[in-house]
């Protein structure tokens, strides 16, 4: 492990990272919060000083290997929602630490879940910090450092272990400017999104959270009753279409730029995606159509939660745990779904689905017919057997932490709805779950165990299991090159 690589990497983003808090510290001071200003002002020059020591020690091999950026990934992923929490818990709008690690946690890798029993409680600074949390997650910080900092060769095995889906690849030949063109469609459709909600009648600084949390796909909200607060359908209609839109592949949107619509056309994993959506809107309308009594209103409530519990989002516009159990069953089908690879959208994602049904499909012709070839195929290339077999390695390891998790979070004597959706809802990165941990509820009632756990899960869900693995394996850490 070359150690002084990884750690003048860590250095670099932790300096870039203590820049991010003179934002919220701008807003609170425009709020006149001057407190609250302090404290992100101090987090962030500590920040800044714990960077600089071996940001200017470079290290002697400068070649990087897999293993070396998974673990840059996993510690960074560790130490930067560490850091995150002290705001929330030295101003003492959230006292408790494991509290303050949880919801940091749950911003940076825009799960939403929240342990706050009254979000509107929170300094206007705070909110705002909250829902930037989410933005900076969305993309990832380390795509954000790779767009940012000067140019490294390193850009595109660096994006490859921070970001979510079964590939990645670059859309231009340099990986940096891969990095740069996401981070620049990234907030050309968050700026769009602000401006569409200012249209509506929504305040800037509600637009601006709302907007962030839409865009990585996180769900914090800055109101109690959360989407719902402002009950206009034309929001709603909005957040939802912007909700779909950030779970799309953002390779796609670079094709669409570059008029290679072709490469959109062809491209399976967006035909499932809203196909998924369209069905799953479809059968939810039928069936909690005997509760709202309208085409409009159904279409309303039911699109706005498959596009936001499928995208991983998290808001909410209704109570859907006092829907009939069949709707709430597909939304926690959608749940383990996710969005598109390559999106800010967390689960399971589309694209894995489509790779493990059409290799089932093969190993039933296999059988049928032994002396045939068969391959997986996807978008009319054959897909490389080492990426379907990753993709089964990944499901069996994600089987795996969720049993696990159950165990732990079980211990707390929840219902077993409550217990099995939190599990879901935080591995999955979706944000609220069912019963206790529905969209009015929160994770506050759970034991410092369960809340560690559940944390635990965030992480690795964003993740998707390796980079954390790979983190804890003494083996990696023993060898040096």
């Amino acid at each position: 492990m070359n150690k002084q690589l990884v750690f003048h990497y860590l250095s670099k983003i932790l300096l870039l990272g203590s820049l991010l808090f003179l934002l919220p510290m701008a807003v609170s001071l425009y709020y006149h919060e001057h407190d609250t200003a302090k404290i992100f002002l101090i987090v962030g020059i500590c920040t800044a000083i714990a960077g600089v020591p071996l940001t200017v020690i470079k290290p002697k091999n400068k070649h990087m290997y897999d293993r070396e950026a998974l673990v840059i990934v996993a510690l960074m992923w560790i130490v930067y929602p560490i850091i995150g929490a002290t705001p929330f818990y030295f101003s003492g709008e959230i006292p408790h630490f494991v509290d303050a690690v949880f919801e940091s946690v749950s911003g940076f890798t825009t799960t939403g879940s929240t342990i706050l029993t009254d979000v509107e409680a929170l300094s206007r600074g705070m909110l705002f910090y909250r829902s930037l949390t989410h933005w900076v997650g969305g993309m990832g910080v380390l795509v954000l450092a790779i767009a940012i900092l000067p140019s490294s060769n390193d850009a595109l095995t660096l994006m490859r272990a921070e970001c979510a889906g079964p590939q990645v690849g670059k859309i231009v030949p340099k990986g940096k400017w891969s990095a740069a063109y996401l981070y620049i469609i990234y907030a050309a459709l968050t700026l769009i999104t602000i401006g569409l909600l200012l249209f509506g009648g929504m305040p800037l600084f509600d637009s601006v959270c709302h907007a962030m949390g839409t865009a990585g796909t996180g769900g914090f909200g800055i109101k109690n009753d959360g989407v719902a607060y402002y009950n206009s359908s034309y929001i709603d209609a909005v957040i939802t279409i912007m909700m779909a839109l950030f779970g799309v592949n953002f390779s796609l949107y670079y094709f669409i730029l570059a008029k290679r619509l072709g490469d959109v056309w062809k491209n399976t994993e967006i035909k499932v995606y809203i196909g998924i959506m369209a069905v799953a809107t479809g059968l939810i309308m039928i069936d909690i159509s005997p509760i709202y009594h309208s085409f409009n209103r159904c279409l309303r409530y039911a699109g706005f939660q498959v596009s936001s519990i499928m995208t991983s989002t998290g808001f909410a516009t209704a109570d859907y745990t006092h829907w009939p159990g069949f709707s709430q069953m597909i939304l926690v089908i959608l749940m383990f779904i996710g969005a598109c690879g390559g999106s800010t959208g967390g689960g399971f994602k589309v694209a894995r689905v489509i790779i493990l049904f059409k290799n089932s499909l093969r190993s039933i012709r296999k059988l049928l017919r032994p002396n045939s070839v068969n391959v997986v195929k996807s978008d009319s290339k054959t897909m490389d057997v080492q990426v379907v077999h990753s993709v089964q390695n990944y499901l069996s390891i994600y089987i795996g932490l969720l049993i696990i998790s159950l165990l732990f979070v079980a211990s707390d004597n929840a219902d077993f709805s409550t217990t099995f959706s939190s599990v879901a809802t935080c591995i999955n990165n979706i944000g609220p779950g069912l019963n206790k941990v529905g969209p009015l509820g929160n994770f506050s009632f759970y034991s410092d165990v369960s809340k560690v756990t559940l944390t635990l899960d965030m992480l690795l869900g964003r993740l998707e299991c390796m980079p954390m693995l790979i983190l804890f394996s003494p083996s990696v850490w023993r060898k040096n090159f």
